[in-house]
């Protein structure tokens, strides 16, 4: 099943609602541009995906993935994993970029077995507990509210993106905590925000109000700021998001006793086939890969493997609009039609 042809087609699409994560961190704006890469196969089989920054992907899926990929085996996608990888060496693409390649591979393998791909790359389940993730809000009275939808949507759990500021952050679980009681789980996201002294301060007020785990509370640059913040929380500290390395990288954090969970994904660590190392490398641990962001590759991902507990959908806007809709019991399916289906609508 030989590449034929290689194609990204920049799409401008109204984001809507807009949203801003914590302060210091840019906001959305009213439109985004994306790229949607489609690889063609000389038996008819097209897989697709969606690229971030879509004039810059654009360029780079033109000049340096193409000319890589035409002619490639398409079913071949471990040993394009690693082409890919040896023209990272001197080409040094974005974090977001060969994910969505990946993807696309990943996509034409599973249509060309007949299979829905989280059957194709594991087959644990085809339903996954989903957990609301928001965006940030100005008030305490705010996330109430949104709470509040979020339960009436089905969720049974919630993530929470604040502010960066400990004292206001710790203030906001706390009170969210009593307004939701002790049945709903609670996560909480800081995006890297802290140093290390804040980390453990927040850390202790996340654990008083019982959350379940506290995630990326400092840049991940470096895996010692990250083992001396364990061995001074209880909170399991979930690390590795954003980290360059992909597998490699996760292991330090793993066998420095840097992380209780870890991250994984297709958007920052290189597809399905990235996103799968790592899942395995964190079972062979006895450890839990959470996957980051949503999207349908992560979707069938978080049911090809076993040690992800649920599946993230970001909530936006005053009526917490959620990115992917879930059942009244709070679960979500992937689609069970060969491929990963429409991942560009």
């Amino acid at each position: 099943m030989e590449i034929t042809r290689v194609t990204a087609e920049v799409h401008e699409a109204p984001v809507a609602p807009a949203f801003r994560w914590r302060d210091g961190l840019a906001a959305s704006g009213p439109t985004q541009h994306t790229a949607n890469l489609r690889i063609e196969t000389s038996d008819g089989v097209a897989g697709t995906s969606r690229i971030p920054k879509g004039r810059s992907s654009a360029i780079l899926v033109e000049e340096a993935i193409a000319p890589l990929l035409i002619g490639q085996d398409a079913l071949m996608v471990e040993r394009i994993w690693h082409l890919l990888h040896e023209a990272d060496r001197t080409q040094h693409f974005p974090a977001y970029f060969l994910g969505p390649v990946d993807v696309a591979l990943w996509d034409i393998k599973a249509q060309a077995a007949g299979l829905p791909l989280y059957k194709l790359a594991g087959g644990f389940r085809d339903v996954v507990p989903a957990y609301a993730s928001t965006v940030t809000y100005e008030t305490v009275d705010e996330y109430r509210r949104i709470a509040d939808l979020c339960l009436e949507q089905g969720f049974r759990a919630i993530k929470l993106h604040a502010w960066g500021d400990v004292r206001r952050d710790g203030e906001l679980a706390s009170a969210l905590r009593a307004h939701v009681g002790d049945d709903v789980e609670l996560m909480f996201d800081a995006s890297g925000a802290h140093d290390l002294s804040d980390a453990i301060r927040l850390a202790h007020l996340l654990e008083d109000a019982g959350f379940a785990w506290l995630e990326e509370p400092m840049r991940e640059w470096g895996v010692e700021p990250y083992r001396r913040l364990r061995s001074r929380a209880r909170i399991p500290i979930l690390s590795g998001e954003t980290s360059a390395g992909l597998h490699r990288n996760i292991a330090d954090f793993i066998v420095n006793d840097a992380a209780d969970i870890v991250r994984t994904g297709v958007h920052y660590k290189d597809g399905i086939t990235g996103a799968l190392r790592i899942a395995h490398l964190a079972d062979a641990f006895g450890m839990r890969a959470e996957i980051h962001g949503g999207g349908l590759a992560n979707l069938h991902l978080a049911c090809a493997i076993s040690n992800t507990t649920s599946f993230e959908v970001i909530v936006a806007g005053p009526d917490a609009t959620p990115r992917h809709r879930v059942a009244s019991n709070g679960t979500i399916s992937p689609p069970s039609s060969p491929g990963i289906g429409d991942v560009i609508a």
